[in-house]
This record gives C-alpha cells, structure tokens and sequence, in this order.
C-alpha cells in the first residue's frame, strides 16, 4: 500500500527530518479531530519523535473512487478503514480518535461493557476493539464520552471562547458535577456537546472545538484527562526525542 500523509508534513518540517520520525496513522471521525491533532497533538509529539498522521474515517466509498468523510459510523466501515491503515506498512502504529459517545452498537463491546467506573468500561470496549482487528500495531483510543469533554477542563474558556462570559457559572457547575471532565456521561440528553448545544445554540463543534481546545493546550488537558493522558503516554514512547 502507498504511504499515507507524509506531504502535509513537509509544509511544516523537512520531509527527511519526518521520515527519521515513527509514523503513526490517527483515525478520527470528523474535522474537529483532524484539526485537533493537526495544530495541537503533532506539534507536541514532534518533539518525542513521533509524526501523526490523521486520516478521516471514510463513511462510504463510492464507484467513482471519492469517499464520503465523518458522520456516523457503522463498525463494519470503520474495521475495514482500520485494516485498510494497517496495510501501509511505514506506519509503527494505528491508533484512533473516536466518540465513546454515539459509538455504533455493533461496535465490540458496547453493548456490555465491562466494570463499574466510566474509565473501566471505555477500557474495556478498547481492549474487546483491539481484540477484534487482532494486530499488535493497533492500539484503539475512545475519547471519554466525546471530544467535548476535554474542553471542559477549563470552563472558563469555553466561554471566553464563546464570548460569553454569563455563561461561566453555569460551565463551572457542569464540570464541578463530576471529579473529572472525561466523565461528563455520554446520555444523549446529556452528553458534553448536547450541554454545550444547550447553553450556547450558536455552538459549532469544528470552529469552537479547535479554537477552545488550542486555548486550553494539551498540557492542561492532560493534567485533568486520565484516558487521554495514557493515550498520549503510549504515543510519546514510541519514539525519541530529535537531535536539536
């Protein structure tokens, strides 16, 4: 299989300085998580040697060779696009970027998931994925409940972000309702976008979602996110820091 993303990278670093880097291809579903890891995630992985490549999951791929990209997912499409990244060979790992929240119910182990803390049962549904394309390169990432969620580590530049400032409270009372922001739950009444939908209706997940979150900075995220925290961990050990 051709190797997949290395020219968005050449724009920003040397495309040998790339290639001395570990390749790993991110499956996300929607622009948010492009954007997300584009402009935050691999600036920060550069600098432990690893470039990430993300690629959105194709919905449906028609006669003519264009795909549709984002949207719902059913677990059959999004094993085939996982098998279909896995075949290129110069990737060291396939990982995801996926709403735990909205997950298809054919998706391995939602259905039932195993534990009694939120963090236990997205691990669980993660290792039932993992088990089910069966390739050591995969390692499968479930944002707890859904991207939003992260941008809920700092209330108060959700609405700054917003330009509205009378809406702090009612943020801080949201996040302060759980001990951290990843276990905001994922009811469809509920979930960390249906509550940002509800106090602000102008919200627009692709521009306010990158724009909260390169606010916030992965630092920040990572200090209150446990799940997206490991996630990064494994990332960052992949590879080593470049020669300066």
């Amino acid at each position: 299989m051709a190797t997949t993303g290395w020219a968005s990278f050449g724009r920003k670093t040397s495309l040998g300085a790339v290639r001395d880097m570990v390749k790993v291809l991110i499956l996300v579903e929607g622009q948010t998580e492009e954007a997300f890891v584009k402009n935050l995630l691999a600036a920060h992985l550069r600098k432990h040697g690893v470039a990430v490549v993300p690629v959105i999951v194709a919905t449906k791929r028609l006669l003519t060779g264009d795909k549709k990209r984002g949207g719902y997912v059913p677990y059959p499409r999004l094993r085939a696009e996982v098998l279909r990244l896995l075949n290129d060979s110069s990737a060291a790992r396939v990982t995801t970027m996926l709403d735990y929240y909205g997950l298809a119910p054919e998706f391995p182990g939602r259905a039932t998931p195993v534990g009694n803390t939120a963090l236990e049962k997205v691990a669980s549904v993660e290792q039932a994925c993992a088990a089910d394309i069966d390739n050591p390169r995969f390692v499968p990432y479930l944002a707890m409940h859904e991207f939003e969620a992260m941008l809920f580590t700092v209330p108060t530049e959700i609405a700054t972000s917003f330009g509205q400032p009378s809406l702090q409270a009612s943020l801080q009372a949201i996040r302060a309702a759980f001990k951290t922001p990843e276990e905001i739950n994922d009811h469809e009444e509920t979930a960390p976008s249906k509550r940002l939908g509800k106090l602000f209706p102008g919200y627009n997940k692709p521009f306010y979602g990158e724009l909260i979150a390169e606010r916030i900075g992965i630092e920040r995220i990572r200090g209150d996110c446990a799940h997206f925290a490991a996630w990064l961990t494994k990332l960052e050990s992949l590879g080593s820091p470049p020669p300066v």
